[in-house]
Protein backbone atom coordinates (compact mmCIF):
# COMPACT_ATOMS: atom_id res chain seq x y z
CA UNK A 1 0.00 0.00 0.00
CA UNK A 2 0.81 3.55 -0.75
CA UNK A 3 -0.21 7.02 0.36
CA UNK A 4 1.07 10.13 -0.83
CA UNK A 5 1.03 12.99 2.07
CA UNK A 6 0.43 16.74 0.68
CA UNK A 7 1.23 18.33 4.24
CA UNK A 8 2.70 17.93 7.37
CA UNK A 9 -1.39 17.75 8.96
CA UNK A 10 -2.06 14.82 6.52
CA UNK A 11 0.93 13.12 8.15
CA UNK A 12 -0.36 13.61 11.35
CA UNK A 13 -3.51 12.34 10.17
CA UNK A 14 -1.99 9.12 8.59
CA UNK A 15 -0.51 8.77 12.02
CA UNK A 16 -3.89 8.90 14.02
CA UNK A 17 -5.85 6.75 11.34
CA UNK A 18 -2.87 3.86 12.34
CA UNK A 19 -3.12 4.60 15.63
CA UNK A 20 -6.84 3.55 15.57
CA UNK A 21 -5.90 0.07 14.57
CA UNK A 22 -2.91 -0.49 16.90
CA UNK A 23 -3.07 -3.38 19.61
CA UNK A 24 -0.61 -4.18 22.67
CA UNK A 25 2.73 -5.23 21.41
CA UNK A 26 2.53 -4.32 17.95
CA UNK A 27 5.52 -3.04 16.71
CA UNK A 28 5.96 0.00 13.63
CA UNK A 29 9.30 0.26 11.65
CA UNK A 30 9.96 3.83 10.04
CA UNK A 31 12.59 3.84 7.78
CA UNK A 32 13.83 6.91 5.76
CA UNK A 33 16.30 9.73 5.90
CA UNK A 34 16.48 12.84 7.29
CA UNK A 35 13.50 14.83 7.21
CA UNK A 36 11.08 12.21 5.20
CA UNK A 37 8.94 12.47 7.85
CA UNK A 38 9.41 9.66 10.55
CA UNK A 39 8.78 12.18 13.61
CA UNK A 40 6.19 13.71 12.10
CA UNK A 41 4.43 10.24 11.89
CA UNK A 42 5.02 8.90 15.33
CA UNK A 43 3.49 12.34 16.40
CA UNK A 44 0.11 11.82 14.27
CA UNK A 45 0.70 8.06 16.04
CA UNK A 46 1.00 9.61 19.67
CA UNK A 47 -2.06 12.29 19.20
CA UNK A 48 -4.28 9.16 17.81
CA UNK A 49 -2.91 7.31 21.34
CA UNK A 50 -4.16 10.19 23.44
CA UNK A 51 -0.41 11.76 23.52
CA UNK A 52 -0.31 15.76 23.46
CA UNK A 53 1.68 15.75 20.00
CA UNK A 54 3.74 18.49 21.46
CA UNK A 55 5.51 15.98 24.07
CA UNK A 56 6.70 14.27 21.19
CA UNK A 57 10.21 14.79 20.37
CA UNK A 58 12.42 12.48 18.66
CA UNK A 59 14.54 11.12 20.79
CA UNK A 60 18.09 11.23 19.32
CA UNK A 61 20.18 11.91 22.10
CA UNK A 62 18.83 8.92 24.41
CA UNK A 63 17.29 6.53 22.24
CA UNK A 64 13.92 5.98 23.27
CA UNK A 65 11.35 8.16 24.79
CA UNK A 66 8.10 6.32 26.54
CA UNK A 67 4.23 7.95 27.18
CA UNK A 68 2.71 5.81 29.19
CA UNK A 69 -0.36 7.95 29.88
CA UNK A 70 -2.07 6.98 26.67
CA UNK A 71 -4.89 4.36 25.50
CA UNK A 72 -1.53 2.29 25.04
CA UNK A 73 1.94 3.51 25.72
CA UNK A 74 3.83 4.04 23.43
CA UNK A 75 8.10 3.25 23.18
CA UNK A 76 9.83 5.60 20.92
CA UNK A 77 12.53 4.63 19.24
CA UNK A 78 15.04 6.49 17.56
CA UNK A 79 17.87 4.94 16.35
CA UNK A 80 19.57 7.38 14.34
CA UNK A 81 23.14 7.30 16.54
CA UNK A 82 23.09 3.81 17.29
CA UNK A 83 26.29 2.83 16.09
CA UNK A 84 26.29 -0.84 16.15
CA UNK A 85 22.91 -3.16 16.46
CA UNK A 86 24.63 -4.73 19.04
CA UNK A 87 23.93 -1.70 21.28
CA UNK A 88 20.24 -1.96 21.21
CA UNK A 89 20.91 -4.86 23.72
CA UNK A 90 21.86 -2.56 26.66
CA UNK A 91 18.23 -0.58 26.29
CA UNK A 92 16.77 -4.20 26.71
CA UNK A 93 14.89 -3.43 23.72
CA UNK A 94 12.69 -6.78 23.79
CA UNK A 95 10.91 -5.75 26.85
CA UNK A 96 9.65 -2.79 25.28
CA UNK A 97 9.15 -4.28 21.86
CA UNK A 98 6.72 -7.09 23.73
CA UNK A 99 5.29 -5.11 26.54
CA UNK A 100 1.80 -3.69 26.76
CA UNK A 101 1.95 -1.15 24.58
CA UNK A 102 3.23 -0.30 21.09
CA UNK A 103 6.66 0.36 20.00
CA UNK A 104 7.44 2.75 16.48
CA UNK A 105 11.00 2.37 16.24
CA UNK A 106 12.74 5.65 13.79
CA UNK A 107 15.90 4.01 11.40
CA UNK A 108 14.46 0.79 12.08
CA UNK A 109 17.37 -0.44 9.59
CA UNK A 110 20.09 0.50 12.37
CA UNK A 111 18.51 -2.77 14.13
CA UNK A 112 20.20 -5.26 11.91
CA UNK A 113 19.14 -8.68 12.68
CA UNK A 114 17.57 -8.05 15.35
CA UNK A 115 14.58 -6.39 13.65
CA UNK A 116 11.04 -8.24 14.10
CA UNK A 117 10.41 -10.69 11.86
CA UNK A 118 6.76 -9.71 12.55
CA UNK A 119 6.07 -6.08 11.88
CA UNK A 120 4.61 -3.19 9.89
CA UNK A 121 7.08 -1.71 7.87
CA UNK A 122 6.49 1.99 6.91
CA UNK A 123 9.34 3.61 4.12
CA UNK A 124 9.09 7.42 3.80
CA UNK A 125 10.49 9.36 0.69
CA UNK A 126 10.48 12.92 -0.06
CA UNK A 127 8.62 13.65 -3.43
CA UNK A 128 8.76 17.46 -2.92
CA UNK A 129 9.09 20.21 -0.44
CA UNK A 130 5.76 19.75 1.13
CA UNK A 131 4.78 15.69 -0.23
CA UNK A 132 5.95 12.15 1.18
CA UNK A 133 5.31 9.12 -0.43
CA UNK A 134 4.87 6.44 2.64
CA UNK A 135 5.17 2.84 1.35
CA UNK A 136 3.50 0.43 3.82
CA UNK A 137 4.44 -3.48 4.05
CA UNK A 138 3.34 -6.07 6.71
CA UNK A 139 5.36 -9.35 8.05
CA UNK A 140 3.08 -11.74 9.29
CA UNK A 141 -0.22 -12.02 9.49
CA UNK A 142 -1.34 -9.41 12.67
CA UNK A 143 0.31 -6.85 10.50
CA UNK A 144 -1.43 -8.44 7.16
CA UNK A 145 -4.84 -7.39 9.31
CA UNK A 146 -3.60 -3.92 10.19
CA UNK A 147 -2.58 -3.18 6.90
CA UNK A 148 -5.81 -3.90 6.12
CA UNK A 149 -7.34 -1.77 8.59
CA UNK A 150 -5.15 1.20 7.82
CA UNK A 151 -5.70 0.94 4.13
CA UNK A 152 -9.40 0.81 4.58
CA UNK A 153 -11.08 3.56 2.27
CA UNK A 154 -10.87 7.19 3.48
CA UNK A 155 -10.84 9.93 0.96
CA UNK A 156 -9.10 12.20 2.89
CA UNK A 157 -5.57 9.76 2.38
CA UNK A 158 -5.93 9.18 -0.87
CA UNK A 159 -4.89 5.35 -0.17
CA UNK A 160 -3.42 3.62 -3.05
CA UNK A 161 -4.01 0.02 -2.49
CA UNK A 162 -1.19 -1.67 -4.30
CA UNK A 163 -1.06 -5.03 -2.49
CA UNK A 164 -0.82 -7.85 -4.68
CA UNK A 165 -0.45 -11.23 -3.32
CA UNK A 166 1.65 -11.31 0.28
CA UNK A 167 2.39 -8.04 1.66
CA UNK A 168 4.97 -9.37 3.81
Amino acid sequence: MQVISRSLNQTLKIGKKIAASLCTGDIICLFGELGSGKTALVKGIAQGLGINKEQVVSPSFVLLRAYAKAKLPLYHFDLYRLKAAQDIRGLGYEEYFYAQGVSVIEWADRLGYFLPQECLKIELFHKSKAQRLLKFSASGSRYRQLLKEIGSPRPSLKAQNKIGGRAG
